[in-house]
């Protein structure tokens, strides 16, 4: 039996990653789909101080509002020379939500003489899992790495341009998605919540 999930973003990039770690570890057993298929869903105000505070507002008010599993997701990068920024607000530290371009070009701008000994950093990921019957379930990951001096590489989104993985000599963009999901921080929050996911939404019936 297939069991709806809400995916709630509508970063078609994160719907595709989510949906093809998902069908790996529970092949046919959960159909996910992004909350553009509720066009009366708002965007929900991240008015959390923390990635979980964040990850779980977004997750409850999806799920109230579609009537449905919800599962969301906070996460960014955080550069321990800059005290963890642009961290929450890494999706709009240029300014506007989203714009890839604006928030690299921001980020290597403040860093620009950081030596590379200096520019280490790491994306974290919340993931939550909240169902309609109050219950939800909690898991975090993360990806450790450093700041290059300039985007390189066409896949990936968000700040993978600017990456570099610990161990690896290419950017998170160069690397292939099977791979990027065995490392990443979605991949390992996903992969620590997904056992909770089959097992809570097999009990719903």
């Amino acid at each position: 039996m297939s069991h709806t999930l809400v995916l709630a973003t509508r970063n078609q990039g994160k719907i595709t990653e989510f949906r093809r770690i998902l069908e790996e570890l529970a092949p046919g057993q959960i159909d996910l789909i992004g909350v553009d298929q509720f066009p009366q869903l708002v965007d929900v105000d991240e008015t959390g101080s923390t990635f979980e505070e964040n990850s779980l507002l977004k997750a409850r008010y999806t799920c109230e509002a579609t009537g449905l599993p919800a599962i969301a997701d906070d996460s960014g990068l955080c550069v321990d020379v800059l005290n963890g920024d642009p961290g929450i607000y890494s999706a709009r530290w240029a300014g506007s939500h989203g714009d890839d371009a604006a928030n690299i070009e921001k980020l290597l701008g403040q860093l620009k003489d950081v030596p590379d000994e200096k520019r280490t950093a790491h994306f974290m990921c919340v993931a939550s899992l909240v169902l309609p019957d109050g219950r939800y379930q909690v898991a975090e990951g993360r990806f450790e790495g450093h700041i290059l001096h300039a985007p390189v590489g066409q896949n990936g989104f968000g700040y993978d341009p600017i990456f570099q993985p610990v161990g690896l000599s290419i950017s998170s963009a160069q690397m292939s998605a099977e791979e990027k999901d065995a490392m990443s921080h979605r991949g390992k929050s996903l992969r620590t919540i997904a056992p909770h996911v089959i097992q809570m939404l097999a009990s719903l019936g």
